[in-house]
């Protein structure tokens, strides 16, 4: 498949242009198939490297549930233990809508004024 995009730097090439273009024109080296074998190894280690992190988080998961469904009945067990007094928050100590959003448009400015600082 061909590209239909006309390039002007090639069709307003000069008589310098091209005797540099011939001068640096090389046929290409035989190298009795290493450039491909090469290209088909790295292409393969990438496929290895894509792979290799989901199928250990695979595995890593799989032998970890276990472990993480023992810990939670244990955190179970362990919340009936204590008393309900202390698991209960204070409505005080929760923050009020009016001040989660002015927190938030004060974090907006700042960023905002960073980023005109640094340009």
């Amino acid at each position: 498949m061909t590209s239909k995009i006309i390039i002007m730097a090639e069709k307003l090439k000069d008589a310098e242009d091209r005797l540099l273009g011939a001068m640096f024109q090389a046929e290409s080296i035989a190298d009795n198939g290493f450039s491909k074998r090469v290209v088909t190894r790295i292409r393969r280690r990438l496929w290895l490297r894509r792979l290799a992190l989901p199928i250990a988080m695979f595995l890593g998961g799989s032998i970890a549930i276990k472990p993480i469904s023992q810990l939670s009945v244990a955190v179970s067990k362990l919340l009936t233990v204590i008393p309900m007094e202390l698991l209960e928050t204070p409505v005080a100590w929760m923050p009020q809508l009016q001040y989660v959003v002015l927190g938030a448009m004060l974090l907006v400015a700042s960023m905002l004024g960073i980023r005109m600082l640094e340009d």
